[in-house]
């Protein structure tokens, strides 16, 4: 926990703008997280919003924990939510900003009847299968041309998976406007330096 108190303070202090923390089932993706309990000791610790990707089957049982535990924005699966209308504004009404994540695979559907509790959408470019999974720049498409969409324009777009300095300007270019960096970010024990040279790389992207 000591060491976890340490790396909250170097991403604070090198600039980071959210936490973002992945729960897993070991069922929907064959991995497994520690559980919900480092929110809650982490919150104390920070006033950075806590974001809190659910990547479970039927989520909606857990959203209230997350969120009491210290959780600011949520994102549940599209492919894991047969009711996604009714569990983003269980978000909502949880109190945080309330997301749906895709993962690579899966086609952007219209997403009008949903804006009105939607927040934010979370574009997955890797694989759920591996630590070091690939990064799949084809999936860009898909803030690219749900930013196009009618009321796109009217929420958070975020990528999650691979992104690395030699690619996040290809994040930014599409449209993201929120970019979770894992391994890159920590590279090295770096952090400092690491978060500089994406924020640098990803505004050149931007210019491009």
């Amino acid at each position: 926990m000591v060491h976890l108190a340490q790396v909250v303070q170097d991403l604070e202090a090198a600039g980071a703008s959210i936490i973002h923390f992945d729960i897993e089932d070991g069922t929907f993706v064959p991995m497994m997280t520690l559980g919900t309990r480092i929110i809650g000791e982490l919150r104390p610790l920070t006033r950075l919003p806590f974001d809190v990707h659910l990547m479970m089957r039927s989520p909606e049982w857990i959203i209230p924990e997350v969120v009491s535990l210290g959780a600011n924005w949520v994102s549940v699966h599209y492919e894991a939510c047969p009711y996604p209308h009714r569990t983003l504004r269980l978000i909502r009404q949880q109190g945080a900003r309330a997301g749906l994540a895709f993962n690579p695979k899966t086609p952007l559907p219209d997403l009008r009847y949903l804006y009105r509790y939607l927040d934010f959408v979370l574009i997955l470019t890797t694989e759920p299968e591996y630590p070091e999974a690939d990064f799949l720049p084809d999936v860009l498409c898909k803030i690219t041309d749900g930013r196009r969409m009618r009321g796109g324009q009217n929420v958070d777009w975020a990528v999650d998976g691979g992104i690395t300095a030699e690619n996040v300007g290809e994040a930014a270019r599409a449209g993201a406007s929120v970019i979770v960096c894992g391994r890159s970010v920590f590279r090295n024990g770096a952090i400092a330096e690491n978060m500089a040279g994406l924020r640098a790389a990803a505004s050149a992207g931007t210019s491009i």
